[in-house]
């Protein structure tokens, strides 16, 4: 048996997999962020602790633990996890969705080592600059920095007494040398950190440490189940969905929206906003463009409208033309391509034609734009896309799928019913660590059908998305 446990923004989930890799448990305790003042997004780690000892306790209850080999991390990427020299949390933990340091990513992203030796650009919601911030505007929080954790590392922390983080979180720091798969002294001394504060440094399938013996008999686990490296939240859903070599991608539609594409070699853009990052596996990159709201913006709109977002996407019927409106999904910044924090969304060209449905439409819409956006980015750096499987919450609605299939001028594939996550990529990555295995047990799921392009609408979407573009240029200049 083997555990994953993915350490989401909204909630901790764990599931249990057998040695067929068939999930036979699962279990989800909810968390929340809190934002205290405008852009800001932080968590409590005590909460992570708390969410963990309380689904570890839930599988149990539904299985044995005792044949537990194996447990892989899955988590939230950039958070920083502030610990003093006794390992005691400073601070509120800083989210991946805060941009209060963008002032500080640019002065970053100005010094041409950063996007030289780490291959992307600084965003605002990477952790050396929310360092910076912390050093400006809390020098008393600074100064007792003995440790710079990611979140699913603090977890490992606390499940096994080691500072360790894995290639494909530590990517998203910007203090790795993402080629060389190493920590750059000269970055870490260029945001006054050091190498003494990091974690040491371990593979995705390697083994990182053993659960600790109190948390193991606590939970039923046998004396020296290992932990994994683990992966960062995307990362670790490739292995689960089997996204692991080159040509292979998968669009997540969930809180935020991913297009991620495995790749053999280290070829960076910065220039695009593409994210390139080292993969949960040896030897292994990743790209990916990244938007910050997707399912969220539909979550958005269907909190203001008062209905269920599955309601409102369930009365659309079969795919439409885009109309004149367009939704812009910046709710708070964008990443790819434009790496903007301070841009916010908008309906544009309302007029009193447009009813609930329309403007439904228009969110999807505006999202599927969003994702030719990251498409294109990709494309441009070279990486080539053979097949594309979607996951996430937004996966459910076949109007969304079409028409992101007839954008990006794409087939789509569905995964049968079936958890192809975080949680279970990290299981997959814990029985590589437990038994030794490699990336062939990375198999991608059973397909339960396929979306196809709508051809008849491609040249509308293609239409839409440019006017979708020249609408970004002109709301920059408002800002």
């Amino acid at each position: 048996m083997y555990i994953g446990l993915d350490l989401g923004t909204s909630g901790l989930k764990a599931v249990l997999v057998n040695d067929a890799q068939a999930i036979v448990a699962e279990a989800t305790a909810p968390l929340n962020a809190t934002r205290p003042a405008p852009g800001w997004s932080e968590q409590a780690p005590a909460d992570w602790l708390e969410a963990a000892d309380a689904v570890m306790k839930a599988l149990g209850a539904q299985r044995s633990l005792s044949s537990v080999r194996g447990i892989g991390l899955s988590g939230q990427m950039h958070g920083a996890t502030l610990l003093n020299a006794d390992d005691q949390v400073l601070r509120p933990c800083i989210l991946w969705n805060d941009t209060r340091s963008a002032a500080e990513a640019a002065a970053l992203d100005d010094d041409p080592r950063f996007r030289t030796l780490t291959g992307n650009i600084v965003f605002p919601g990477f952790t050396a600059p929310k360092l910076m911030w912390v050093a400006k505007h809390e020098p008393q929080v600074f100064a007792k920095v003995a440790r710079v954790l990611l979140p699913k590392d603090y977890l490992r922390l606390w499940l096994t007494g080691e500072a360790a983080a894995e290639m494909s979180d530590a990517a998203g720091t910007s203090w790795l040398d993402v080629g060389k798969r190493d920590w750059s002294d000269d970055l870490l001394a260029a945001t006054g950190m050091s190498r003494v504060q990091m974690p040491r440094l371990v593979e995705g399938s390697e083994v990182s440490g053993q659960v600790r013996d109190a948390l193991a008999e606590r939970w039923g686990l046998p004396k020296g189940a290992v932990v994994a490296g683990g992966g960062g939240d995307n990362a670790a859903s490739a292995v689960g969905v089997g996204v692991v070599k080159a040509g292979d991608a998968f669009v997540s539609l969930g809180t935020s929206g991913v297009l991620f594409a495995a790749c053999d070699v280290y070829q960076p853009d910065a220039a695009t906003a593409v994210h390139t990052f080292c993969h949960a596996l040896p030897d292994t990159w990743h790209q990916m463009g990244v938007i910050l709201a997707a399912a969220d913006a539909l979550n958005w709109f269907a909190q203001i409208a008062d209905k269920p977002a599955a309601t409102l996407t369930r009365v659309l019927g079969p795919l439409q033309a885009p109309e004149r409106t367009l939704f812009l999904p910046y709710l708070g910044g964008e990443r790819t391509p434009h790496n903007d924090a301070s841009i916010r969304g908008s309906f544009l060209h309302l007029d009193h034609s447009i009813n609930q449905a329309a403007m439904t439409r228009a969110v999807l819409e505006g999202v599927t734009h969003a994702m030719r956006d990251c498409f294109d980015a990709l494309s441009a750096t070279g990486t080539q896309i053979n097949r594309l499987i979607a996951v996430g919450g937004g996966s459910k609605s076949d109007y969304w799928i079409q028409a992101m299939a007839t954008s990006l001028d794409m087939p789509i594939a569905l995964p049968v019913a079936g958890d192809f996550g975080g949680a279970f990529g990290a299981a997959r990555l814990g029985m590589m660590a437990a038994t030794g295995a490699g990336v062939e047990i990375a198999t991608p799921p059973q397909i339960a059908r396929t979306i196809d392009p709508d051809t008849s609408l491609t040249s509308a979407f293609s239409e839409a998305h440019a006017r979708y573009r020249a609408s970004y240029a002109a709301l920059q200049g408002l800002t």
